[in-house]
């Protein structure tokens, strides 16, 4: 073996190390990645030559956590790690949108990267070391890329700027971002944050680029000690110079015109398609297919200019909209008469059906994976069917877009949601897209934000979000920030930039880089653009609702939340779940109780008040503590020769002894009192045992003595 080590100081004493030449060696390249006990391996394979028509790069990502990595075993039927976890899929689609944008355009063979966790620090999180690892893997390999890369967590905790922070710190973080870069440029971002302004969120950004730029310098270093700064050889496509340039001449000016003409897309698509085939039909009867998919070829790069130099040169875009201009709006609450909070939100040709539904404890999510485990109470799931985008596709569940998107909106509305006691709810929020054309995932936030507040969720603040781009032309130095962008805004575009945030900050962004170069000051006016414009969809969301409504729908389920002293926590549940499924079958309610920092926290969860009411009333007289003096209607449990035990609360007897039963001398309990009667008795004192001295006879009228005899 030819074991091979480099390592780097994160800055603060912490170290990292990246390990080749003992693990995989089969693969094109394999490192092993190591920060503290935890250990991931990365491999890659890239197929030599490609696929015939391929006029793309065949790239997968996977990240995958081994449980024995923690010493555990995975729940389920088969014990074993199955389909990639929500979790995972989030962090392969970090690492891939870091890496795709580095190989060279050309290059066009199947490519794996895998990402395994094998060992775990649970204080250490692995997900800010993947990119590392799977930059680090392809630097070592032969596989032409024009990295190196690498990822890393810039979180702001007690005021300060840590990189890759413990995950012990990040609860008191007031932001956090995953942030991929090469040396020189920064190019994807995604994270949350406290309501920050914008200037706070590009020093976040320089801070975590330092750090990614001696991660580079790392895998340089690597790269030239195991030999591989010679990348192999390919050739993945054929050219026609002289097609090309007749597919210029015949299209450019043509492409140009249907761009200039604005309409919606289905016109301008029609348009774009017609030149196409016009082209194709002047062909010879005799061209290959090669021939005719150089051509489309061609003609995709045509579009590409064509739309590019509208934007630049005559600031025009393709819907006839100013740079900074957002799309007509209008939206809706309640729609869905049957949901406990519904709102619907249209941005142009992007539209979104959102729910909101209510449930108690038993509805959270159980997370089991190999380094999160635990129950989640705050859902969002986004679905983006065929016909919003009027095409045919099969639906086959949620893929790994769908589940990016729906992380980036759940991430900016879990920001506004109350806190503890003041949300017992487990909330699922689901955004239909039922339209798109331009940030179906803005329009989620738009629409959850309307949404909540239908469903009377008190919310911190609106939430609303906007997707930027960005047209750039490096020979020149002109670019163009767009507000509010299209679908083909997004394709052609060099940047994909989305802030979500409130009137007084921002709460989330995501953005992915196709160029190098950006500036932070072009980043910083792409910021304040946004800012502009996402006021200004905020204050059209007010227009439709303005704050929560003050009460949950009728049919709303109901939840009570109580605290209750720890000791009390067997009572309510009795011996074997008794009492509390007792409670339970008699009421109607669904209770629940937990133990958090040493207080029971009890959910009483009903469809109906009068099920709320009664479930607490009962609770509530069992974690009474009974006072001296007080009276209570108690229920007869024994009967004793000295008196009778009566239970004044629940699983709380005290003994009525024979002399306070009455005024009248008892010689005996017969016919008195009989087990079951239900009584007033006052409480008269409780002994330094707990044992608790009851009365009736006070609470009777006193008989008046019989006068004395006149002498």
């Amino acid at each position: 073996m030819n074991v091979i080590k480099k390592s780097f100081d994160l800055g603060d004493g912490r170290i990292v190390e990246i390990e080749t030449g003992k693990l995989a060696k089969q693969a094109d390249g394999s490192v092993v990645v190591k920060m503290g006990d935890t250990m991931l391996l990365a491999t890659v394979v890239s197929t030599v030559g490609a696929k015939p028509g391929t006029d793309f790069l065949p790239l997968s990502v996977d990240y995958q956590e081994k449980y024995a990595a923690t010493g555990r075993i995975p729940g389920g039927f088969l014990r074993r790690e199955a389909r990639l976890s929500d979790y995972e899929v989030l962090i392969s689609r970090l690492v891939d949108r870091a890496l795709r944008p580095q190989f060279p355009s050309d290059y066009h063979s199947d490519t794996q990267v895998m990402i395994s966790l094998i060992s775990a620090d649970k204080n250490i999180m692995p997900d800010c070391l993947a990119g590392l690892a799977a930059s680090a893997a392809l630097s070592v390999s032969d596989i032409p890329f024009n990295g190196p890369i690498s990822e890393v967590r810039v979180a702001k905790i007690d005021g300060k700027l840590v990189i890759n922070p413990y995950a012990s710190d990040l609860e008191r973080a007031t932001l956090e971002f995953m942030v991929a870069g090469s040396a020189n440029d920064i190019c994807m971002v995604e994270g949350e944050s406290d309501e920050i302004q914008e200037d706070e969120m590009v020093e976040a950004l320089k801070f975590a680029h330092d750090a990614i730029k001696v991660q580079c310098a790392v895998q340089v270093e690597l790269t030239e000690a195991t030999g591989k700064t010679i990348k192999r050889e390919y050739s993945h496509e054929e050219h026609d110079a002289d097609l090309k340039a007749k597919v210029y001449a015949d299209t450019y000016d043509k492409v140009y015109a249907v761009a200039k003409a604005g309409g919606n897309k289905d016109v301008r698509k029609e348009g774009f398609t017609a030149i196409i085939n016009e082209f194709f039909e002047a062909m010879p009867e005799d061209t290959d297919d090669l021939t005719k998919a150089m051509a489309k070829h061609y003609y995709h790069d045509v579009q590409y200019d064509a739309i590019r130099n509208l934007l630049l040169d005559e600031g025009i875009r393709l819907d006839g909209r100013k740079t900074t201009e957002i799309r007509p709006i209008w939206s809706e609450v309640g729609y869905l008469p049957a949901a406990h909070g519904s709102a619907v939100f249209t941005r142009g040709e992007t539209q979104s059906l959102t729910s909101v539904t209510l449930g108690g404890k038993d509805d959270e999510q159980m997370i089991d994976g190999a380094f999160f485990n635990g129950f989640q109470k705050f859902l969002l799931h986004y679905n983006f069917p065929g016909f919003s985008t009027g095409e045919v596709r099969p639906n086959r569940g949620a893929g790994r877009r769908e589940i990016g998107h729906g992380n980036l909106a759940q991430r900016s509305l879990k920001k506004v949601l109350p806190q503890g006691e003041a949300n017992p709810y487990t909330i699922r929020v689901v955004s239909d897209i039922l339209e798109s054309n331009g940030s179906s995932s803005m329009a989620t936030v738009c629409a959850g934000t309307l949404a909540l507040m239908d469903a009377g969720i008190k919310i911190k603040a609106p939430v609303s979000g906007i997707a930027m781009g960005l047209i750039t032309d490096e020979k020149t130095g002109k670019y163009a920030i767009l507000s509010d962008i299209l679908g083909d805004e997004d394709h052609l575009g060099d940047m994909d930039f989305k802030v979500t945030g409130t009137e007084n900050g921002i709460v989330a962004c995501q953005m992915d880089l196709k160029i190098n170069g950006l500036s932070y000051e072009v980043l910083t006016k792409a910021l304040l653009q946004a800012k502009d414009g996402r006021l200004h969809i905020l204050n059209e969301m007010k227009k439709t609702i303005s704050q929560p409504n003050e009460d949950y729908k009728p049919h709303a389920p109901r939840i009570v939340s109580l605290t209750i002293d720890k000791e009390f926590i067997g009572a309510i549940i009795g011996p074997g779940g008794k009492i509390i499924q007792e409670m339970q079958r008699e009421t109607g309610a669904t209770i629940s109780i937990e133990e958090v920092d040493g207080k029971g926290i009890v959910e009483v969860f009903a469809d109906n008040k009068a099920s709320i009411d009664a479930a607490v009333t009962r609770i509530r007289n069992i974690v009474a503590k009974p006072e001296i003096g007080e009276i209570y209607q108690g229920k007869v449990k024994s009967i004793m020769p000295f008196g009778a035990f009566v239970e004044i609360m629940p699983g709380k007897d005290g003994l009525l002894h024979i002399s306070e039963i009455s005024w009248q001398r008892l010689e005996t309990m017969d016919g008195v009192l009989k087990e079951g009667d239900k009584i007033e008795v006052k409480l008269l004192d409780i002994d330094k045992q707990g044992k608790m001295k009851l009365s009736r006879k006070v609470l009777l009228p006193k008989p008046e003595k019989p006068a004395a005899p006149q002498a």
